[in-house]
C-alpha cells in the first residue's frame, strides 16, 4: 500500500479489504485482467475496454488508492501496472476458484438477505 508516498506493509486484512473492493466492479475486474497481461497506457486500456477516458481514470484512481496498480512515468506519459507481478497470479487463482452458488441466485440477491 502506498501512503503519502511512503511504501508501507499493509494487514492481511486491509489488503484483502482492499483486494475485494477493486474486484467488486467488473470494470475494475476488466483492468487488472488486462494489466495482468502487460502494462498499459490510459488511452490504450480505455480504447481496448471500449470505454470513455474519463470512466477509465476514475478506476484507475480507486485501483491506484487499494495498491493494486502503481503508474510508471515514461516521457511524456505514464504508464499502469500491477503494483506486484504476484497480483497477476492471485487474479489466475480466482478466475479459476470453483465457488459454489445456488443455481439461478445471484449474489445481489443474497445481499439482500444479509449475507454477503
Amino acid at each position: 500500500m502506498y501512503c503519502r508516498g511512503v511504501l508501507t506493509v499493509a494487514s492481511d486484512i486491509e489488503v484483502l479489504a482492499r483486494f475485494g473492493r477493486a474486484l467488486a466492479d467488473p470494470i475494475r475486474c476488466r483492468i487488472l485482467l488486462a494489466l495482468r497481461e502487460a502494462p498499459a497506457y490510459p488511452a490504450d486500456l480505455a480504447d481496448a475496454l471500449g470505454i470513455s477516458r474519463t470512466r477509465l481514470s476514475n478506476h484507475l484512481a480507486c485501483l491506484r488508492d487499494c495498491g493494486l496498480v502503481v503508474t510508471v512515468p515514461d516521457g511524456r506519459r505514464t504508464r499502469y501496472e500491477l503494483a506486484d507481478e504476484r497480483l497477476g497470479h492471485a487474479l489466475d487463482d480466482l478466475r479459476t476458484a470453483v465457488v459454489a452458488v445456488e443455481t439461478g441466485r445471484t449474489c445481489s440477491e443474497a445481499a439482500k438477505k444479509g449475507c454477503c
